[in-house]
């Protein structure tokens, strides 16, 4: 039996954390985050793979895991649907996600409000310095597994040249409850993964479990992202500023994005986007927006250090494969450990596994929101992206790969942007 220390208690550091305790390891997780994280988050595309990590725990949940859509329909600005695809897939949420694996983890296990400040390791072991309620806590452990996401303090420790990358476009989020949409959008538009692609901006939208995981017909709501070209500069700067003038660089609370900007987003739906989608965004009670960052780590292990999840990779949201990413991370650490035993070696095993996964994840997301920057308006090209949003966004890849049209090995750069390996 390990001492293995998980930093991170959000989706990633449960999955690996649960693995690892199910391995008979002693196992704890640290959270800089105190009190429940249920409600963070939006709709998350389930894959196989993602249901595969939930059955290696035994939580066998595929009955109540989300909503089933029978396939997808893109939307012109009228609100007519100019293309159906059948591709049923089961959409879930991030509250739904934690609960469950948030209940299979003994609470004594999960400790909350714990700050890393520093991490140390020898040959031995490592040994990480946090602050909790104004107390310094040590830890000591085998093995440290840092899934502490983009801002990953870890990370920045360990690996300080890697660091995210603005991709140039930012994300309106935010979740409708069904039981406020009229008759028009619930009949053609809420039951599918629905699409609607302007000039230069997509916005995706599906159906996920409302209040308290409610998966009942008029009971749901409809998760939609909308992506929307903003560089770097004032633009950028204003969204994320709020009613008092507090800026935030790294992106803005939900709760703190000003009523102006929302109001603006609103107006623009309506002349930008489908009726069904506009509504939407007008009956939405709070949406919230992200800038959309690229992070590629050339490294994921340092001795008896890991990262994985977000901290390790951020690939844009157009794969739909983020928590799935880091069900597949938690999954090759736990094959490692169970080869190697906790040890460098099985560190090791981990990167030579995922590094490469990670890549292929940063490039696809590349390839399929490069259209969001693009200068070129011409009506062919926007049947193109159009065509290929509807059939490449968020596909399963162990499903729908003979779909696509993605080739890795011709698409590694994009727009100036260097290969991640490099």
């Amino acid at each position: 039996m390990a001492r293995i220390l998980v930093a991170g208690g959000s989706l990633g550091g449960l999955f690996v954390a649960n693995m690892l305790l199910r391995d008979g390891h002693d196992v704890r997780v640290i959270e800089k985050v105190k009190g429940s994280m249920n409600g963070r988050g939006a709709g998350i595309v389930s894959h196989d793979a993602l249901v595969n990590a939930l059955e290696r725990l035994d939580l066998d949940v595929q009955s109540t895991l989300g909503v089933l859509v029978p396939g997808r329909v893109l939307l012109d600005g009228s609100g007519n649907a100019l293309q159906k695809l059948d591709m049923p897939q089961v959409l879930t949420s991030w509250s739904r996600l934690y609960q469950i694996l948030l209940e299979a983890f003994p609470a004594e296990r999960y400790l909350q409000g714990v700050a890393v400040q520093r991490v140390e390791q020898d040959e031995r072991e490592v040994r990480v310095s946090a602050s909790r309620d104004n107390s310094e806590l040590t830890f000591e452990a085998d093995l440290l597994i840092a899934c502490d996401g983009i801002r990953s303090s870890i990370r920045q420790q360990v690996f300080p040249n890697t660091q995210p990358h603005y991709a140039g476009y930012i994300a309106w989020r935010g979740v409708c409850e069904e039981s406020l949409l009229s008759d028009f959008t619930l009949n053609s538009l809420f039951d599918y993964f629905g699409f609607c692609v302007p000039a230069d901006e997509q916005i995706i939208g599906y159906p996920v479990a409302g209040p308290n995981n409610d998966t009942r017909r008029g009971q749901r709501a409809y998760n939609f992202v909308w992506y929307r070209p903003m560089p770097q500069g004032d633009e950028l700067r204003n969204i994320l500023t709020d009613a008092d003038g507090n800026h935030y660089t790294q992106g803005i609370p939900p709760h703190k994005v000003s009523w102006r900007q929302i109001a603006k987003a609103r107006e623009d739906a309506r002349n930008l986007l489908s009726p069904q989608f506009a509504e939407i965004l007008e009956k939405t009670a709070q949406p919230f927006l992200q800038p959309i960052y690229d992070l590629a780590s050339d490294q994921v292990v340092s001795g008896r250090i890991a990262i994985m999840g977000d901290a390790a990779f951020v690939a844009r949201p157009h794969i739909g494969m983020g928590v799935t990413k880091a069900a597949e991370d938690a999954t090759a650490i736990s094959d490692s450990i169970r080869l190697y035993g906790a040890s460098s070696q099985a560190m090791a095993a981990y990167s030579e596994k995922r590094l490469r996964a990670g890549r292929s994840a940063i490039q696809r997301a590349r390839w399929l929101g490069d259209y969001i920057k693009s200068a070129d308006s011409s009506s062919k090209s926007i049947v193109h992206r159009q065509h290929l949003m509807v059939n490449e966004t968020a596909i399963d890849l162990g499903r729908y790969s003979h779909l696509s049209t993605f080739k890795e090995n011709e698409h590694f750069t994009l727009n100036g942007i260097a290969d991640p390996k490099n």
